[in-house]
């Protein structure tokens, strides 16, 4: 039996957000399946009729195996994630559990917009030029790669969006990472957070580097902190891509 499973990326949470490509998938689909909050941000009319299949955090294998599982009975399936799903979601996961069943299983990922281009957009023009982006959950990756990985971003001069900078159990990782951008940054390197991108509850601010008040940071929080080059304009943190430089001279 020939089955479809989708793995659909919602975007930020903003349903004008979410693409007509994505919409579609979830409107074909007899099955959702998700984490409970993400499985949320689906707009109720695309969910009725359908059967849902939720589970809480740290249930990821759980829920990509029954995902393919129901996918494999002959249901069309929707696994869905926020932002992109290729981006720090599941749709490596799902391949990686469904890498036997490729010959009767089709597998499609419907990309999103993921959160570091929603950040950006609210902050302004922070990736015009070449950035790096680094996870600080150290639950997948030992800590030790993730500080090499640091290091050498903030000493090539890359912007750098970090994602997952701190939960109630990680709380020490994201000091780590900023003294280590520190030592080879200026102190009033820009740096912007966001909190909650296009939800009810986004906040959006911007520090210097020397002055970013870890305190505001939650595990809905994207980060993205400047290169040598970014700099403010009005309240908007840019990174000029070097137009004015090689044309304006």
């Amino acid at each position: 039996m020939s089955s479809s499973l989708k793995i659909v990326g919602l975007g930020p949470g903003d349903s004008a957000l979410l693409t007509p490509q994505a919409q579609k998938a979830i409107a074909d689909a007899d099955v959702i399946v998700g984490y409970t909050l993400y499985v949320d941000l689906v707009p109720e009319a695309l969910k009725e009729g359908k059967e849902i299949i939720s589970t809480g955090m740290m249930g990821e294998i759980t829920r990509c195996e029954k995902a393919i599982e129901v996918a494999l009975s002959g249901k069309d399936t929707a696994v869905v994630c926020s932002g992109d799903p290729g981006i720090y979601a599941m749709s490596g996961l799902v391949y990686e559990l469904a890498e036997k069943h490729l010959d009767t299983l089709e597998i499609e990922v419907i990309a999103g917009i993921p959160a570091l281009s929603a950040s950006s957009a609210l902050l302004g023009a922070p990736l015009m030029h070449d950035f790096a982006v680094i996870s600080l959950s150290d639950l997948l990756t030992e800590w030790d790669v993730i500080e090499k990985r640091l290091k050498a971003a903030a000493e090539a001069d890359f912007v750098i969006v970090l994602y997952n900078p701190k939960s109630k159990r990680r709380d020490w990782q994201l000091g780590k990472a900023l003294e280590i951008v520190g030592t080879v940054r200026s102190a009033d390197t820009p740096v912007g957070l966001v909190k909650s991108a296009y939800r009810k509850e986004q906040k959006t601010l911007v520090f210097s580097l020397n002055s970013f008040d870890i305190d505001e940071v939650d595990m809905l929080s994207t980060i993205i902190i400047g290169n040598s080059t970014t700099r403010m304009i009005g309240e908007k943190i840019v990174t000029p891509r070097g137009y004015l430089k090689k044309y304006r001279k």
